[in-house]
């Protein structure tokens, strides 16, 4: 009795370090963003923060600096009520925005008329920082969905970097 009663502890034990050992390797496979692996269904795919020519303050230049949203399942995604933030807090609201399967939607941060891929935060200065920023994605409850960082000293973080758009942006 008193080996059967060992051997169930030895192997509660080594039932619990496997435990561990799987939950400490979890998040790094999950922060890894290779292209064909899991991922989540609604990610930033894109970020131009350094809008192209002269940063004018022109609507044109501002609609020039964008995030991009995408959806990589087939279903339909209700993003109403979903925000996306910048480091400085400035904060854009999704309102009543369906983002379809295997789609994309472009955030533009000047004024313009909303589509199915593309809307507008009607704003009239640059929210994305050229040097060093960060995108983050929450759904409608604040939570961590998805973000993006770009900058020097982003670059000295650790964990596996990916970047989008060219030299545009890293993801964490």
């Amino acid at each position: 009795m008193s080996v059967s009663s060992s051997v169930r502890r030895v192997t509660a034990v080594a039932a619990v370090a496997a435990a561990a050992v799987g939950a400490v390797a979890l998040p790094a496979s999950a922060a890894d963003h290779h292209p064909g692996r899991a991922r989540a269904a609604v990610f930033i795919s894109e970020v131009q923060y350094d809008s192209p020519g002269r940063d004018d303050r022109s609507n044109r230049s501002l609609n020039r600096e964008w995030v991009e949203i995408t959806n990589s399942t087939r279903r339909v995604v209700n993003l109403d009520g979903w925000t996306l933030e910048d480091e400085d807090g400035h904060s854009y609201t999704f309102d009543h925005f369906r983002l379809d399967g295997r789609a994309t939607v472009r955030v533009h941060t000047g004024i313009g008329r909303d589509t199915r891929t593309d809307v507008f935060q009607d704003r009239r200065n640059y929210v994305w920082d050229n040097r060093f920023d960060t995108a983050t994605l929450r759904n409608d409850r604040d939570r961590f969905v998805d973000e993006v960082s770009w900058g020097y000293d982003r670059d000295h973080r650790g964990g596996d970097h990916h970047r989008h758009g060219g030299d545009r942006g890293h993801r964490h």
